[in-house]
């Protein structure tokens, strides 16, 4: 239960209309009571930390000038959301969070009607609220609809395929993008903020437009104005690349200032069409463990509070993960044909220590499953040896390219299927619960199961050495500890 007199605010916001209710004086003082409450409630129960430490004040500002759940409101992945959750009415729920009958990690229909969208896998939340921005067209409600995407997701190929149809479309839906890695924008500051308030005003929304409709029957003169624009845009934001999406670009801003972000909503809330809002977030704010190194607090155990500390777990094998990682690295000793693909999942799919040996034979392509597949099968047509690490959920994002780039080709590439199985409690959008079904099917291609840790090696290695297609599965977590071999011969 929220301790009243720890969180006497927070404790006080049992729906977003509570939150609507406050002065906005008060909105600051508040998110310091929601971030200091979310460390508490995960250190209790593990969990997705970094990310929803980023999003506080992102998340208060979005549901202080959205009328939600009326306006839809979709976040990408998910890990974000906890500070969502808290301000929907879960506050008290969040000590069941990821356990049997309790919270999702992730948003989830069923679980809120404040979550419009159940989400668990990257870059979707484009195109979801695309269709509800298009419904509402439909039915002539006047809702609105919002996409909150972090600058991970926007490696996707479907984050641009929905970009590209809403600009053509010119429906009336806003895109969130948190930036929180500083990948896309690295200068946050007051020329930025001036500019984000100015460029998601009335003023300068009607200018533009207006401005457009007369310079329309002028093609020369309006092609001229449309490149100044640019060009002066171009020098201060990163945004002409939306902008040619036809989005209208406001950015960047600091996701952290809330009086500047919930001005910049309400701007925002009154503009029609596609816009694309550019904040920039940092992962773990606010508890110095996770901003001194949020990839170890993006998903954690339980921990103390106070030092970030989580127990040690008592001596055990190896995980399947890192009888993969070790073998991977072992195998590249010997063959160096062999190169390491992942699709963002260097730590997960345990990759670390081969990328840090063999970085030139390692491959990151970010979130692109698609991509990663017939990149390996482009490698293979050359003579190396590919080896695509990849969850078994994740999988299913390019299962054309399975069949239709490696499978059909017969090319030598080996699919190491991590998060095989259940896995516990990130739930069923991360489960790999359909692999052997939709991989038994696939013509030339061997599909491998191991029973324990050594036997997973040997099969890597009969994988590895097999003139087609192969795939082995394996599950998270430790196997019964059979002794492993140390040799690289197949089975």
């Amino acid at each position: 239960m929220t301790n009243d007199s720890r969180y006497p605010l927070l404790a006080s916001i049992d729906a977003p209309d509570d939150l609507r209710a406050l002065p906005e004086d008060r909105l600051e003082e508040l998110a310091r009571e929601l971030r200091a409450f979310l460390v508490e409630s995960v250190a209790r129960t593990g969990g997705h930390l970094a990310a929803g430490l980023g999003t506080v004040e992102l998340s208060i500002a979005l549901h202080y000038v959205f009328d939600t759940p009326d306006d839809r409101l979709v976040w990408d992945v998910g890990h974000q959301s906890y500070p969502h959750k808290i301000l929907t009415g879960r506050r008290e729920a969040m000590g069941t969070l990821r356990r049997a009958g309790g919270l999702s990690g992730f948003p989830k229909r069923n679980e809120s009607p404040y979550d419009t969208f159940g989400v668990g896998h990257s870059s979707t939340s484009i195109s979801a609220a695309l269709g509800m921005a298009l419904a509402a067209r439909h039915t002539g409600a006047a809702r609105k609809a919002v996409a909150v995407i972090g600058d991970g997701a926007m490696t996707a190929g479907l984050a641009f395929e929905a970009l590209n149809h809403a600009g053509d479309l010119h429906a009336n839906l806003l895109v969130v993008l948190n930036d929180n890695d500083m990948s896309i924008s690295p200068n946050v500051g007051g020329l930025q903020k001036h500019l984000g308030r100015v460029l998601s005003g009335k003023f300068y929304s009607t200018m533009r437009e207006g401005g457009k409709s007369v310079l329309r029957h002028v093609p020369p003169v309006k092609e001229f104005a449309r490149r100044a624009e640019e060009h002066m845009k171009g020098m201060l934001v990163p945004g002409t690349l939306f902008e040619e999406l036809g989005f209208n670009y406001i950015g960047p801003i600091d996701g952290h200032d809330l009086p500047g972000l919930v001005r910049t909503l309400r701007n925002l809330r009154e503009l029609e069409g596609p816009r694309l809002l550019h904040v920039v977030t940092r992962k773990g704010k606010g508890f110095a463990p996770a901003e001194r190194d949020p990839l170890a607090y993006h998903g954690v155990t339980a921990f103390d509070p106070q030092t970030g500390e989580a127990p040690k777990a008592p001596a055990a094998g190896p995980t399947y993960t890192q009888v993969f990682g070790r073998w991977l690295c072992d195998m590249a000793d010997r063959d160096p044909a062999l190169v390491a693909i992942t699709p963002a999942m260097r730590e997960g799919s345990g990759l670390v220590e081969f990328s840090e040996r063999f970085a030139g034979r390692y491959f990151d392509v970010g979130i692109a499953e698609q991509h990663a597949v017939t990149l390996a099968a482009g490698l293979a047509c050359e003579g190396l040896k590919p080896v695509v690490a990849i969850y078994s959920t994740f999988l299913q994002r390019a299962y054309d390219q399975l069949i239709h780039d490696v499978a059909i080709q017969n090319l030598p590439v080996l699919f190491a299927i991590d998060r095989a199985g259940l896995v516990g409690a990130d739930g069923a959008t991360h489960a790999g619960s359909f692999d052997l079904a939709y991989l038994r099917c696939i013509p030339n291609l061997v599909v491998m199961a191991p029973a324990d840790e050594n036997e997973c090696r040997r099969m890597l290695s009969t994988g590895f050495h097999h003139d087609g297609p192969a795939a082995v599965r394996y599950p998270r977590g430790r196997g019964p500890g059979t002794e492993i071999e140390t040799g690289l011969d197949p089975l």
